[in-house]
């Protein structure tokens, strides 16, 4: 142990000694100076950083003046718009009208100068398809003032005659008001003396009945209605044959004419001859004078 200590002891020995070195005095900087250069270098660098913001600054307020320009514009344009005559319906043509006055359709869809901004097809559709004998119609606008009514209407079958009225009859045995004469039509003359009303509609069997009894005889135009009595026409031969309502008028004429024949070759003056019920014919003859 002894040894090992010295032996330590030994080499620390021949360890440099560290020296120490105070002082009290600090040393001076030296003066830093910005050359010139490099001045008008960072006021360039400076302005360059705030550019950006001045010009985002011009744009906020260029913003807000282009918003405001721009509604200015489109008062300006709306007013323009609305005293331009151009932007109103004065011309309204209208197609697959035949019987209903163009007048009375274009009345009806209330488009007739209305501003082209305010006029609603289909609504002016709505309103003409309450016409009566209108089955259909169509309007479409198109810019900046034109417009197209495009309508289709029910098809007369026969005309109907009551209290001093007359009537159309369509197929389903509607009455419409009759606007114009339609030659070769069928006309029932209808002696009731209550008073029609517009879109009423009469049984299909009084309807049936007449047309039936106009394609067995070409040559029947005119025919009278009773109710309880039914249909009627007067013969060219003097006297009025009654033949009542339904469908089954070609079995009626066969006896009707039956009995005339029979009535004739007696020598009778008829004046009434019903075959209303087909098993019960009935008739009012004379002999002749």
């Amino acid at each position: 142990m002894m040894r090992s200590s010295r032996h330590q002891r030994r080499r620390l020995r021949k360890q440099p000694k560290i020296r120490r070195v105070q002082s009290t005095s600090s040393l001076a900087l030296p003066k830093i100076v910005v050359p010139p250069a490099a001045k008008k270098r960072k006021r360039r660098n400076d302005r360059r950083i705030q550019v950006p913001l001045e010009v985002f600054k011009s744009l906020a307020i260029t913003s807000r003046w282009i918003s405001l320009g721009l509604l200015v514009i489109c008062i300006w344009a709306l007013m323009l718009v609305g005293q331009n005559s151009n932007f109103y319906l004065s011309v309204i043509p209208v197609l697959g009208a035949r019987s209903i006055p163009e007048s009375e359709i274009v009345e009806a869809s209330g488009l007739e100068g209305r501003h082209i901004f305010s006029a609603d097809p289909s609504e002016a559709a709505s309103r003409i398809n309450e016409i009566p004998g209108v089955i259909s119609a169509t309007v479409s606008l198109q810019w900046p003032n034109e417009v197209n009514i495009q309508v289709g209407e029910d098809t007369p079958v026969a005309i109907w005659k009551q209290t001093g009225r007359t009537y159309w009859i369509n197929e389903s045995g509607q009455l419409l008001p009759a606007r114009s004469t339609v030659p070769g039509l069928l006309v029932i003359d209808s002696e009731q003396t209550t008073q029609a009303k517009d879109n009423g509609v009469i049984d299909k069997s009084i309807l049936n009945g007449a047309l039936q009894l106009q394609e067995l005889r070409p040559n029947i135009d005119h025919l009278y209605y009773m109710p309880g009595t039914g249909l009627s026409y007067k013969d060219g031969r003097g006297w009025r044959g009654h033949f009542g309502t339904g469908s089954d008028m070609e079995q009626k004429i066969v006896i009707y004419e039956t009995i005339i024949d029979e009535l004739l070759e007696r020598g009778l003056d008829i004046s009434y001859v019903s075959v209303r019920n087909k098993a019960k014919p009935y008739y009012v003859a004379e002999p002749a004078s």
